[in-house]
C-alpha cells in the first residue's frame, strides 16, 4: 500500500498535478506528502522488513521523490527568473536609451515628418543628402494635412516632425509635456489677395469687405481674426470659410473679391489666374503691430523622449537642418528643383513661390522669445488656439 501511494505521488508530480500558478498551496501539499512518505518508508524499514526487492524499491522511490521536490523548487524559481525576466524585458528600451544619453551615442534611426509645403521645403536638401547617402540614419516622410501627422507624434512612431506653430502647443498640452520645440521653420505665409480689383493698400480698406478663406480653427483663423481686431474692423468684415485653398479662388475668380491664401498656394493660383494679384503680407500687418512677437506658421518638434534619450542625434539634425535652409536661400533653382523632385510642389511654383515662403531657422533664445510671443497672442485672442494654456519653459528646447 504504501509502495503504491508513493508511486501515485509520484505521478502526481510528473503530471503536474501541483500547479505551479498556486504556488503557496502546492508547497504545503507537497511538504505534507512528502513527509508522510518518508516517514512511513521508514517505520516500514525499521520493521526490518524482508523483502529485499520491496525495500530496495521504497527506497528507490523516496529518492525519486526527494528529486522531484528539489525539481518543484526549481520549477518555482525558474518561474520566478521568468518573471524578472519579463520586467527586464520591459525596460530594455529605457535603458538603451538611458545609456545612449550617457554617452552622447546616436539613434539607429531618426523618423522626421513634414508637411506639403513650406514646412518641408527648408529641410528638402538635407532630404536629398539623406537619401543620397548608403548609411543615413534618417527617414523622412511628407504628409499632406496636419490630421494625418498629429497621431503618429503622439503614438510615438515619429521622432521629429515639423508642423504648425499653434498645433506644438496644443500637443504639448495634450501630452501633458511629452513634445518640445526645437526651431522655428517658418514665419508668415498668407496674403491677402483680390481678382479684378486694386482696393486694398491697408488693413482699413477691409472694412466692408468680404473675405474668402481656408483654415477655420488652425493659424489662418487665428492669425486673421487677430489683425482684423487690432485693427478695429473684427465686426466689419465678414469671412467665409471654405474646405480648400481652391475654393477660395473659384470664389473669386468667378465674380471678383478678397481671399485669404498661403503661398506656395498663392503663386499657384496667380499662375492660373492673370487678374489674382497679392495685395496685403500679413507677416508685414503682424510686425506694423509692434507688440514684441512674430506671426510664425511652422516649428520643428521633437518627443521630449527621443530628444533626452538622444541629444547627439538631435544636435546633428539641427545641424543638418540649418545648412539645408542656407542652401535653399541661396540656391533658390537647385532648391526649386529638389521641391520638385519630392512633389512638394511642382517646381515651376517653387521658383516663383520660395521668396515669400519665409523659410528660416531660428533656435535656442531667440526662438523662445519669438514663439512664445506669439502663442500669448494667440492664447488672449482664442485660448485653445493653443491647447488652454500657454506652455511651460520646457516646452522650448535651448539646446
Amino acid at each position: 500500500m504504501i509502495f503504491m501511494r508513493l508511486c501515485v505521488f509520484r505521478e502526481e508530480y510528473r503530471t503536474g498535478a501541483f500547479s505551479m500558478n498556486k504556488k503557496e498551496n502546492t508547497m504545503k501539499r507537497t511538504k505534507t506528502k512528502f513527509t508522510a512518505a518518508v516517514t512511513a518508508v521508514l517505520m516500514l524499514l525499521g520493521a526490518g522488513c524482508s523483502n529485499g526487492a520491496s525495500g530496495s524499491t521504497a527506497t528507490t522511490t523516496a529518492a525519486e521523490i526527494t528529486t522531484t521536490t528539489t525539481t518543484a523548487a526549481e520549477t518555482t524559481t525558474t518561474a520566478a527568473e521568468t518573471t524578472t525576466t519579463a520586467a527586464e524585458t520591459t525596460t530594455a528600451a529605457e535603458t538603451t536609451a538611458e545609456t545612449a544619453a550617457d554617452t552622447g551615442a546616436a539613434a539607429e534611426q531618426v523618423k522626421v515628418a513634414a508637411l506639403k509645403g513650406p514646412t518641408a521645403m527648408g529641410m528638402i536638401k538635407f532630404m536629398d543628402d539623406s537619401d543620397s547617402s548608403a548609411d543615413s540614419s534618417y527617414e523622412f516622410s511628407i504628409y499632406a494635412a496636419p490630421d494625418e501627422l498629429t497621431p503618429l507624434i503622439i503614438q510615438g512612431n515619429v521622432d521629429l516632425a515639423c508642423i504648425p506653430a499653434n498645433l506644438a502647443s496644443v500637443l504639448y498640452n495634450k501630452t501633458e509635456g511629452a513634445v518640445e520645440v526645437l526651431a522655428v521653420n517658418t514665419l508668415g505665409v498668407l496674403y491677402i489677395v483680390e481678382n479684378g480689383t486694386d482696393e486694398i493698400k491697408s488693413f482699413d480698406d477691409l472694412k466692408g469687405k468680404t473675405i474668402y478663406a481656408s483654415g477655420q480653427g488652425s493659424t489662418p483663423e487665428y492669425a486673421l481674426n487677430y489683425l482684423l481686431e487690432q485693427n478695429g474692423i473684427r465686426d466689419d468684415v465678414t469671412i467665409e470659410w471654405k474646405s480648400e485653398h481652391a475654393e477660395c479662388v473659384t470664389a473669386i475668380s468667378e465674380n471678383g473679391g478678397i481671399a485669404m491664401l498661403p503661398q506656395p498656394f498663392v503663386t499657384t493660383a496667380m499662375a492660373k489666374n492673370e487678374g489674382l494679384h497679392v495685395s496685403l503680407d500679413l507677416t508685414e500687418e503682424w510686425n506694423r503691430l509692434d507688440n514684441g512677437s512674430t506671426l510664425i506658421t511652422g516649428v520643428v518638434v521633437g518627443r521630449k523622449e527621443f530628444i533626452d534619450a538622444y541629444p547627439a542625434s538631435v544636435a546633428d539634425f539641427l545641424t543638418n537642418y540649418e545648412a539645408s535652409v542656407e542652401y535653399v536661400h541661396s540656391d533658390n533653382d537647385g532648391a526649386a528643383a529638389l521641391i520638385g523632385k519630392y512633389e512638394i510642389v511642382p517646381e515651376a511654383v517653387a521658383k516663383k513661390a520660395l521668396p515669400a515662403c519665409n523659410i528660416t531657422f531660428i533656435s535656442g533664445e531667440e526662438m523662445k522669445t519669438k514663439l512664445s510671443g506669439y502663442l500669448e497672442v494667440l492664447f488672449g485672442s482664442e485660448a485653445k488656439s493653443v491647447g488652454g494654456k500657454l506652455p511651460a519653459d520646457d516646452f522650448y528646447y535651448i539646446g
